[in-house]
């Protein structure tokens, strides 16, 4: 706490002395079987072709490990076995394997690969070499372990890019007091020379509404001659205009113009759209965004869809369609993430019809069925209430070969919890949590208690059991769940004679309505939920 709070009182004070340092798939064939007939097969030449293949193959690093495919499968293995034949290997060749592995999100394998280079051969492991491996053990491991590995780093050059994802992943989980703290390390240790670490604390400020440090961040950037980027400006841009309004926005608008060092681009433009917008400026919106249009690039689509939203929170679907409609003339195959944009500024707008027809396009030219293409049609029926189209379009996607994730579960359950049919929004439920490893997702509270309301005015106490395990087994029951079932037992004239246990288990505090309740349980009927009480 007091590194964090040191580094808020260095904001303050905005000082000018800062310390710096030098800163420094190839898809396999399968294996032949050697013991069959070769009559049987194909032609000779064809054979040989692919044993050729499969020869050329065996000889080349990253093959072998692509073809490992399994996360249980080890790529130290592969890397002993390629050494222990006396080939020979690169760190440049290690390092874009690696590259290539976590753009493939083959994190695990990746993760063996820069450890196998730290403990063997003559590899000495590089500046961003470092950062890579605790982005990976974030990833593959725990932020403990990642943090633990980041205090054993013994150069500045190291600490210094290692920093960066240790950071970015504390202000993704939104950990402000740990942010700060690495933040004044950085600072006592001269580490902090560029704007990143500097946009990714304005990042968490912004997202924590904490828009005054914003300011303070850029002061600090200002008087320690730290320069800023596009991303700094579009960040302070936004802080001034939640806390000042539209002038203050615009000042920051001239203060970047007049910095030489700085591009002014299309998204500097998008974003003071959004802050028109925000404020019902809705003609100051309209020239902003006539002004980032002009900048869009024709090799490069992105921008296309950001200012695409922006024409969608103004409900314009002509201006949508426009942008649509530009972006296919850039080279290039457009992609899912594409697709989804465009229908979901669609549906935004009340064009649910176009969102339909471009739907169609992207599924007569995937090239795999990407789902959660298919979920932004699911979520625009489910709130409008068109739970038979919701569900006709839920079966057509698993006829196309979709899998459904946890979103397409939580969709599906909201959509039959307002319908009522509280029996298929559990057991969507229950599948929504089988597709995550870790169960990272969780339904919305609201839905919870709906279903748990439906039990109880039904007095359905057998499917509130069920209900209530499956959510003790994920940590989600809390006291109104609790009152809710001891609710539906008394309206059945049922009791659960271990309930006090339960929910001391689940570390609930009683309150005095509670109590009350579970009196009245106790004394409506002597039938007791022996089952029940053998589950827990």
């Amino acid at each position: 706490m007091a590194t964090a709070s040191l580094f808020a009182a260095l904001l303050r004070r905005c000082c000018s002395r800062i310390r710096s340092t030098p800163s420094l798939r190839t898809s396999p064939f399968a294996l032949l079987e050697s013991s069959r007939p070769l009559s049987s097969g194909p032609p000779t030449s064809e054979v040989l072709a692919v044993e050729e293949e499969t020869a050329a193959s065996e000889a080349n690093l990253r093959s072998r490990i692509f073809r490992l495919r399994l996360p249980k499968r080890s790529a130290t293995d592969a890397l002993d076995r390629w050494a222990g034949e006396g080939r020979t290997v690169t760190a440049s060749e290690l390092r874009q394997i690696t590259k290539d592995l976590m753009r493939s999100q083959r994190y695990k394998h990746a993760l063996e690969i820069i450890t196998w280079m730290d403990s063997n051969g003559p590899f000495q492991l590089s500046s961003s070499d470092h950062a890579s491996r605790l982005d990976l053990i974030i990833k593959v491991h725990t932020i403990a372990e990642a943090e633990t590995y980041f205090k054993k780093l013994t150069t500045s050059a190291s600490k210094k890019a290692a920093a960066f994802p240790l950071l970015h992943y504390y202000v993704k989980a939104r950990d402000l007091q740990k942010a700060e703290s690495l933040m004044s390390m950085l600072l006592n240790c001269g580490l902090a020379v560029d704007a990143h670490p500097f946009n990714e604390m304005m990042k968490l400020y912004m997202a924590t509404d904490k828009f005054k440090s914003v300011t303070h961040v850029i002061q600090y950037m200002l008087r320690s001659k730290i320069s800023l980027n596009v991303l700094s400006y579009s960040l302070w841009m936004n802080a001034c205009g939640k806390l000042s309004g539209i002038a203050s926005a615009e000042m920051v608008l001239m203060k970047m113009i007049n910095d030489k060092n700085v591009e002014v681009g299309w998204s500097t433009y998008s974003t003071l759209a959004n802050i028109y917008t925000n404020f019902g400026y809705t003609d100051k919106a309209y020239e902003a965004l006539r002004v980032a249009e002009e900048k869009l690039s024709v090799t490069k689509r992105l921008a296309y869809y950001f200012i695409m939203t922006n024409y969608a929170a103004l409900s314009d679907r002509d201006g949508v369609l426009r942008l649509w409609e530009s972006s296919k003339k850039v080279p290039g195959r457009i992609t899912c993430a594409n697709y989804m944009c465009v229908i979901l500024c669609l549906v935004k707008v009340g064009d649910i019809r176009e969102a339909e027809r471009i739907f169609r396009t992207w599924e007569s030219e995937c090239r795999n069925y990407d789902v959660r293409v298919s979920n932004v049609l699911l979520g625009a029926y489910m709130r409008n209430g068109w739970m038979h189209k919701a569900e006709s379009l839920h079966l057509h996607t698993l006829e196309k070969g979709a899998r459904p994730n946890y979103k397409t579960w939580e969709i599906l359950m909201e959509g039959w919890v307002n319908n009522r049919q509280m029996d298929r929004a559990v057991e969507a439920m229950k599948k929504g949590f089988s597709m995550l490893k870790d169960c990272q997702w969780r339904p919305p509270a609201a839905i919870l208690m709906s279903i748990a309301e439906y039990f109880e005015e039904h007095g359905s106490v057998d499917e509130a059991k069920t209900f209530v395990k499956i959510l003790r087994d994920l940590g989600l029951m809390d006291l109104p769940l609790y009152k809710l079932f001891l609710r539906t037992h008394i309206k059945a004239g049922r009791v659960v004679p271990n309930i006090l246990r339960m929910m001391g288990q689940g570390q609930i505090d009683l309150d005095e309505e509670t109590l009350s309740l579970i009196q009245r349980m106790s004394n409506v009927s002597s039938t007791v939920d022996d089952d029940f009480l053998c589950q827990n």
